[in-house]
């Protein structure tokens, strides 16, 4: 996750956005490195007893085209900072902070009534040497672990290839201004043709998303000719997803275009969306099965900037001061409209697949009620144009937090942003255990 580039932002030098969303942290010990192989090591002789071959055989269900899978894909709730952690250049959920997820986690989640998870996962140094850049077996593992554990509950699960395409991130290689592309792309598809095999069988409610906000890491107009690199990634993608066979040639694909940049994807800046020359040819012909990925975390200052200045959004706003001047319920509808115009109206879906603001009600109490507002619209407009919301939680819910649930408790702490995703989309909230902690009542 880092921020979109749109009107009205100024970045000013030094200010670092991945900082927010703790997707760039720092290289720590030996022993950290130590500790991270030790737990993959754990976790890979947990999962050689949890059922890793519980998985749907090929062609079991109805294929659902593009208006049909946004809508049973519902709400959508981000799994962030975990699998994407990483210590030293090893992915470790548990690096960052967090504990290790479980099944309760995600039972949780599907009780608040999202329907969709993201797990975004880095892979970096768990990837060995070429020629065969064989994936790290307890990792694999463990990702398809995470994946059953929402899978097997009957949601949607998206899964990525995250951090590897961050320059800040230890460890990275999907680097689209690297002079050595021709290893990096040789790299990438033996990455993916691993894991597309090893969850070829899985049924079209496991959807895979190419990358995550590949950019030069500056926060401008794009450039060349890493554009043109990143189209390139995306049409290896495809191609090597699809020729891996099983449920993997009907599968529904996802993938960005600049730094998930709407302007910049929508716009006339050198996205070119894949050919798709193996998928199977039971898809019939009038129809897609690749989807768009973006993101929107747009005004930054309210919804991203680590500052108590801007706290307010929305028509119901009550001070000037405090609400920014652009990114508002109008910009976001025509943001959206983009897409849709572009790329729904021609069968490919578009999944908002992050999307949020932090918490500031430390600076402004009334800031919990925006943030639902904020994140209610989002939702909303979404449905309104054929895109699929994916909430990002990074699993922090403090001051400057993005979190729904608190992970070691697994304690509901904002039910009323639940809520407001939930009426966006037309579903209603759910949680209403004896664990639940109502934000807006503690205020």
């Amino acid at each position: 996750m880092t921020t979109a580039t749109a009107p009205g932002r100024v970045d000013l030098p030094g200010f670092d956005p991945l900082r927010t969303r703790r997707e760039e942290i720092p290289m720590v010990s030996q022993v950290g490195k130590i500790r991270a192989i030790l737990l993959a090591v754990v976790l890979a002789v947990v999962a050689s007893f949890a059922g890793l071959t519980n998985q749907a055989s090929a062609d079991t269900t109805t294929q659902l085209n593009a208006s049909q899978i946004v809508a049973d894909m519902g709400a959508g709730w981000n799994l962030g900072n975990q699998m994407e952690a990483n210590s030293n250049g090893y992915p470790s959920e548990t690096a960052w902070g967090q504990p290790v997820i479980t099944q309760a986690l995600i039972d949780k989640v599907k009780s608040a009534g999202f329907k969709t998870i993201r797990i975004p996962v880095s892979y970096l140094r768990h990837i060995g040497p070429g020629p065969d850049y064989t994936i790290n077996a307890a990792w694999l593992n463990r990702i398809q672990e995470v994946v059953n554990y929402a899978y097997n509950r009957g949601l949607y699960v998206l899964i990525n290839m995250h951090g590897d395409g961050y320059k800040t991130i230890y460890g990275s290689w999907l680097i689209c201004d690297s002079s050595n592309q021709t290893a990096i792309r040789a790299k990438y598809q033996k990455v993916w043709q691993q894991i597309a095999t090893r969850f070829q069988n899985y049924d079209q409610r496991l959807i895979l998303e190419s990358m995550n906000e590949n950019f030069d890491g500056q926060f401008g107009r794009p450039t060349q000719p890493c554009y043109s690199n990143i189209n390139s990634y995306n049409q290896i993608f495809v191609d090597t997803v699809r020729r891996t066979g099983g449920n993997n040639g009907s599968r529904w694909l996802l993938v960005p275009g600049w730094n998930t940049n709407i302007e910049y994807t929508a716009g006339n800046y050198g996205f070119v969306l894949p050919t798709d020359q193996y998928r199977s040819p039971s898809i019939p012909s009038n129809e897609q099965r690749i989807m768009i990925s973006v993101h929107h975390y747009d005004p930054w200052d309210f919804a991203g900037e680590e500052s108590g200045t801007i706290t307010q959004w929305g028509r119901a706003a009550t001070n000037p001061s405090k609400t920014s001047t652009w990114g508002q319920e109008d910009y976001l509808d025509a943001q959206l409209k983009k897409m849709y115009d572009k790329f729904v109206v021609r069968g490919y879906p578009v999944v908002v697949g992050e999307y949020g603001a932090i918490d500031k009600s430390s600076f402004d109490s009334s800031n919990s009620r925006y943030r639902a507002d904020y994140m209610r619209a989002v939702a909303s407009t979404a449905k309104k144009y054929g895109a699929a919301p994916v909430y990002w939680d990074n699993g922090e819910t403090g001051r400057y937090g993005f979190g729904l649930f608190n992970r070691r408790s697994h304690a509901v702490t904002q039910q009323g942003i639940i809520d407001a995703i939930m009426s966006g989309v037309g579903g209603g909230g759910r949680s209403t255990d004896s664990s639940t902690i109502w934000s807006f009542e503690r205020k």
